[in-house]
């Protein structure tokens, strides 16, 4: 797989990582097979894929346990990220926005305690909290890059003015945020600013949160507990009117021999080599197939086509208030 090298301190990943959330948490069947995500997990080490991403929330904590099992005596073959920032850490696991310094310290000694390692490669602040200076944050975070507990940190859903205002603080590794041909948005603003200041660029749910495979046509699919049926572009008519996205990936998909998902990364991957996407499975087989459209070349014209794709109807979230800013 090829690699790249996110922000200015050296981070190497291969483009290609992948995002263990939905094996502990919030998508259908998470949490039933952890043997088979363990599985999951060596496989990628195998292909080539190097860049993990978790989470104290998924779980909460359990996908972190999970992880850090996965990756045990391969801890110097694997990059991992994992995020704070949404639990208040109160002995209950309940949720709330808190970047202040100690949580940052509470947070990170659990994380590592969970992961079984002594450093993490890339600690993001999962959501900004306004009730706390991102300059306080990231003052705390870069006492722990001193300390060696993290080697770089990145944010979460962050607006253009809270990255460069982080970044002045001290670099800023990665920018996570949602990024697809069904999620564009960083292409106005924040894409500019990441690449203008050196900054990698990681989008999750590169594949639309599975809606741009085409294997989701209707909510009856999903699970009662599944978090995509609270999601607006899943609702009502407007998953109805989101599916022509699918077919016109489907249609290129048909002219290369490839799979919808496969062409949909191949796009994102086309959009810069700053750009490491984490789609997420639990499955070998949908693994296998992620890690293929590293291969994957698209033509021109077939960049053009996609590029034409019009935008989802609904928003990314029922509540849009904890992200972009």
């Amino acid at each position: 797989m090829k690699k790249i090298t996110l922000g200015t301190n050296g981070l190497e990943v291969g483009r290609i990582g992948l995002g263990c959330m939905g094996m502990s948490a919030f998508y259908s069947g998470a949490g039933q097979d952890d043997a088979g995500s363990i599985a999951t997990i060596h496989r990628a080490i195998e292909l080539g894929v190097t860049f993990f991403d978790t989470a104290e929330m998924y779980g909460p904590y359990i996908n972190e346990e999970l992880v850090g099992a996965a990756v045990a005596g391969r801890r110097d073959q694997v990059v991992i990220a994992t995020k704070f920032g949404t639990i208040l850490h109160r002995g209950d696991g309940s949720r709330g926005l808190d970047g202040s310094r100690e949580n940052v310290r509470i947070s990170v000694e659990g994380s590592l305690a969970r992961l079984g390692t002594d450093y993490i490669d890339l600690y993001y602040q999962h959501r900004m909290d306004p009730g706390t200076p991102i300059e306080e944050t990231v003052g705390a975070l870069a006492e722990l890059i001193t300390e060696g507990k993290i080697r770089g940190y990145g944010l979460s859903e962050a607006a253009p003015a809270t990255i460069r205002r982080a970044h002045a603080v001290h670099p800023v590794t990665a920018l996570q945020t949602e990024y697809s041909l069904w999620s564009r948005d960083p292409e106005a603003e924040i894409l500019p600013v990441v690449r203008e200041l050196g900054i990698g660029f990681v989008p999750y749910s590169p594949l639309g949160r599975g809606f741009l495979t085409g294997t989701i046509r209707s909510l009856d699919q999903l699970e009662e507990t599944d978090f995509r049926r609270t999601n607006p572009r899943f609702a009502g008519d407007n998953l109805e009117a989101n599916i022509r996205i699918v077919e016109q990936v489907d249609a290129v998909a048909a002219e290369l021999g490839a799979k919808p998902g496969q062409v949909a990364l191949a796009w994102l991957l086309a959009q810069g080599d700053d750009i490491a996407p984490i789609p997420g499975t639990k499955r070998v087989s949908y693994l296998e197939e992620n890690v293929a459209a590293d291969a994957l070349e698209l033509s021109a014209d077939q960049l053009e086509a996609l590029d034409a794709v019009a935008a989802p109807v609904g928003d990314r979230y029922a509540d849009m208030s904890p992200v972009n800013r």
